[in-house]
Order: C-alpha cells, then structure tokens, then sequence
C-alpha cells in the first residue's frame, strides 16, 4: 500500500506541474547575454559539486556503505529539483512574510517564473534562471547533513527528512538572508554564497542527527577509497567557483574578487591543516589535506566577495586551525558525526561568518564599523537554534512516521545490501 502511495503522489505533482505549465515570450529585450553565459555555466559548476560531495563522502565511509552513502547526496538532485519548482523557490524567494518566509503561491510551480529579468534579484539574467541557480544551492544543503550519519539511517526516511528540511529550515533561511526584504538582509547581515544558509543550517542539522541517531554500532573506521576522496575534493573545488563567483549574479568585477578569493582561502587553508597536522607528529595525509581544502572553500563562502586577497588568506588560514581543532575535539566526546560533518561546515561557516562581519569592505570592524559585526553574530545564534532545534524536531517527527534508524542487524550488513541490495565486487 505504501508503495502505491508514494507513486499516487509523484505522478500527482506531475500532473499538477504539467497542468500549470506554460509557454514563454520569445523575445526578451533586457538580457545581457555575457551574464547570462556566465549564470548558466556558474549553475553547472554548482550542480557537478553534488556528484563531487557523493565522491568525498564515499570514499571516507567503510566499503558495505559506499553506494548508500554516495546515493544519499546523489538523490537530493532528483528530490530537491522536483521540490523546488513544486513550492520550494516561492518560500524563499516569494512574496515576504514578515521577513521570515516566501508566500509559498507566489511562484508556485514556477507559474511567473520567466524568460524576462527579475529586477528584485538581477535585471540583466531571466529569472528562470536565477531561480535554477539557486536550487543547485537547494540541492547541495540536504546532500551536505548526510555525512553526519552515514551508515545508520533509512533511505526513504532520509528522504522524507530531506524534503522536510527543505520546506521548514533551509527556504526560510534563504529568505531571511537573500531574499530583498528578508530579516537578516534587512539587518546588514553579508554572506554572499552561502555561509549561514548553506553551511550552517547543513552543520547544525548534522550535529542534531548525530544527537538523535546515537552511535554507530561498530565505530571502526577506515577510508574506502583515498582517491574517491581526491576525485570529490577537486570536483568540489572546481564546483565552488561557480558556487562563490556565480553568487556575483552576473560576468562582473565581484565574480572576479569572488573567484579569486575562493582559490586562495582554501590553498592556503590545505597547506595549513597538512603542516599543522606535521607539527602536531601526525602524518600529512592525503585525506587530511582534502578536508583542510574543504574547509576553506566553506569558510570563504560568506566573505567571497566582500574581502581583498590577503583577507581572504586570513580566513582560510584561521578556519583551518580552528576546525581542525574542533575535528579532534570531537573524536574525543560521545558525538558520532561520522564524517565530521559540523567541525567541518558547521564550524567552518561560524568562521567564515564572523570574519566576514569582521573584514568586510566600508562595514566590517577592521574599518571601525561594529554594527555589522554585531548583526553578524545575532544572525549566527539565531541560525544555530533555528537549524539545530528545528532539525532535531523533525529528526523526531520522522521516526514517527518512518523509523529512522537501521535494525543493527542491518547496519552491521552494510547499509548497500541491507538498503539498495547493491554491493561493490
């Protein structure tokens, strides 16, 4: 019976998204085709780094999980695309209620959603595109959480999560900070890709399913496939230059600083987590140089356009030491995050944010400005308890419906057969 009601359900959005179709001018008058080259391009960028996040995450988990790890990223890119043009852009980007949330019929099934510039976001780029840019961002956030749980949790409750998290946390979160009358744009508060909306809300959310999933039954790890990771490291750094320098919303001198700023805070993030790892007698291994590199990528995100190139040095140097204290904090405690999921994007986002708050051109405290610095860090508490309080109560209203955990019997299996019936040879 259940399986029947997922496939009414699918088949009735299709409907109701071909029933609410229609056609586009054909002329469009105000589009800057430099822009819109460069949007197109910066939103790939941006999709490939899903595929990119399914190769880190695999090749960090035990061989019996790869295929169900590597699928839980991949998948968001089929959930979370049919989910954003159903209802998910119209609540963050729709009509504002009270700063907090898009009106979900505003943009519902794309309906006004077209060829013709939006001059709210961009007036050079159609907003239909605008709008495809943004769900890369949509579909990366979910993807991001399940590192923090990987190889103990049902799929098809992951999945119900995953739509859930969308709609409550993650769409509320982009309007506050992107949309033009959101709460925390209104306040002052820069992150020009991502750092509260994505990397935050993702860490937070990790940390909140590592609390409520418990512990992994056996808590051996070792890597499955060292260049897996690699592989997903550059795919993830060739991604964020889209991701970074898309944000600029056009071909423009911000995509540039942006697109620099993202190469460099994470180089000099990597070199500092292997040298620092060296100087604390540990080895300078592959794996812990793609994390390093990870981490500044994430911490850049907020600041990428609003800081010069020493500062963004600055940022991913500080990010590096910082999370990677916080990594080995957490190896010590009761927490288990499988794949570091929130010393990494959690952590690593607190400190783009801040620091953005700190540094940011004519606003940041570094320029004798606090007010910013101080909205900044309103902004990250709110976030916290948002993201955390609010995922951790739908982690429970999950189980309800859908029991979230794997039998142990299943999870000593591998979560590839016991879930998928799907195994590496």
């Amino acid at each position: 019976m259940g399986k029947r009601v997922n496939f009414f359900i699918l088949t009735l959005i299709v409907l109701i998204g071909w029933f609410y179709s229609k056609d586009y001018p054909e002329l469009i008058s105000q589009i800057d085709s430099g822009d819109t080259a460069w949007m197109i391009v910066a939103s790939a960028f941006v999709l490939l780094m899903t595929p990119g996040l399914s190769f880190f995450y695999g090749g960090m988990i035990g061989k019996q999980n790869i295929i169900s790890t590597m699928l839980q990223s991949f998948v968001a890119l089929g959930v979370i695309s049919v989910l954003w043009v159903f209802v998910g852009f119209s609540l963050a980007f729709g009509e504002s209620l009270f700063g907090i949330i898009g009106n979900p019929i505003t943009y519902f099934n794309f309906n006004g959603v077209g060829l013709e510039p939006n001059p709210e976001y961009t007036s050079t780029v159609p907003f239909l595109l605008f709008a495809l840019f943004q769900l890369k961002f949509a579909i990366i956030t979910p993807a991001l959480i399940t590192g923090s749980f990987a190889g103990r949790i049902r799929f098809r409750a992951y999945i119900l999560f995953m739509v859930l998290f969308s709609l409550i946390i993650y769409s509320p979160l982009a309007h506050m900070t992107w949309h033009p009358n959101g709460l925390f744009r209104n306040w002052g508060v820069l992150d020009f890709a991502g750092g509260t909306v994505v990397h935050m809300s993702a860490g937070f959310a990790a940390l909140a399913g590592a609390f409520f999933l418990g512990k992994r039954k056996v808590q051996i790890h070792e890597y499955s496939n060292v260049p897996f990771v690699i592989l997903g490291t550059g795919l993830l750094w060739f991604g964020w230059f889209g991701f970074n320098a898309g944000s600029a919303l056009g071909a423009n001198v911000d995509a540039v600083l942006a697109f620099a700023n993202t190469n460099i805070a994470s180089a000099t993030a990597m070199i500092t987590w292997i040298f620092y790892e060296r100087m604390m007698g540990r080895k300078m291994s592959a794996v812990e140089a793609c994390i390093g590199a990870v981490v500044g990528l994430v911490a850049i995100t907020p600041a990428a356009g609003f800081v010069n190139i020493g500062q963004s040095m600055v940022i991913g140097f500080l990010a590096a030491l910082i999370s990677n204290f916080a990594i080995h904090l957490k190896q010590k405690s009761n927490v288990d995050d499988t794949l570091d999921v929130f010393p990494s994007h959690g952590v690593g986002g607190i400190v783009g944010m801040i620091l953005t708050g700190v540094f940011a051109k004519e606003v940041g405290l570094v320029n004798g400005e606090y007010e910013t610095f101080l909205y900044h860090l309103l902004a990250l508490v709110i976030t916290a308890v948002f993201t955390f309080g609010g995922s951790y109560l739908l982690y429970k209203l999950v189980d309800l419906i859908l029991p979230m955990r794997v039998r142990e019997d299943q999870e000593i299996k591998g979560l590839d057969l016991s879930q998928h019936g799907e195994k590496l040879d």
